[in-house]
C-alpha cells in the first residue's frame, strides 16, 4: 500500500502566536487552534504529562499544511546550534511557491525575518531565497518565472 499524501510538517515553538502571524503573512490560512493533552497523546508522543497548544495552518490550495505546537507542559528543549546552517542534519526548510517573491520577502521582513544568503536566480526558470523567520524557523521561497 501506498501513502495518500503529505498530510503537514510539525514545528515546535516558544512563542505560537508570533510565528503563526508569521505563517500568516506569508498567506496560510489558520484552520484550528486549541490545547492538546491526555493519555492519547501522551502514547503518541512518547512523553507522559504533556500539555500543549497546537494550531493547523493550511496553504491557500488546501494541500500543505503546518502543524506549531506549543509545549506547555514539559517545557520544549532547544536544538542546537539555534541558528543551524542548511548542511545540518534534519529538517532545515520548508519551501513555499510565491507569485511575487520581492513582496513575500519585505511583508515577511516586518515580522524579524532574514534572508539566510541572498535572493537568486536559478537560469530563467526560478527565483529562489531562503529566510530565517521567529524562533529560527527557515523557509524557502520560490517565483517560478515561466
Amino acid at each position: 500500500m501506498a501513502i495518500q499524501r503529505m498530510d503537514n510538517v510539525l514545528i515546535v515553538v516558544e512563542d505560537l502566536d508570533a510565528v503563526i502571524a508569521f505563517f500568516v503573512e506569508l498567506g496560510m490560512e489558520v484552520e484550528g487552534r486549541g490545547p492538546v493533552e491526555g493519555r492519547w497523546v501522551e502514547r503518541v508522543i512518547g512523553i507522559d504529562d504533556v500539555r500543549q497548544e497546537v494550531a493547523m495552518l493550511r496553504t491557500p490550495d488546501g494541500h500543505g499544511k503546518v502543524e506549531l505546537a506549543m509545549f506547555r507542559r514539559p517545557t520544549a528543549i532547544s536544538a542546537e546550534p539555534k541558528d543551524a546552517p542548511a548542511n545540518t542534519r534534519g529538517i532545515r526548510r520548508i519551501m513555499f511557491a510565491v507569485d511575487d517573491i520581492e513582496d513575500v520577502v519585505a511583508r515577511l521582513r516586518g515580522h524579524g525575518a532574514e534572508l539566510v544568503g541572498e535572493l537568486a536566480q536559478f537560469e530563467d526558470i526560478y527565483r529562489l531565497c531562503y529566510l530565517r523567520g521567529p524562533e529560527g524557523i527557515v523557509v524557502g521561497l520560490a517565483e517560478q518565472l515561466r
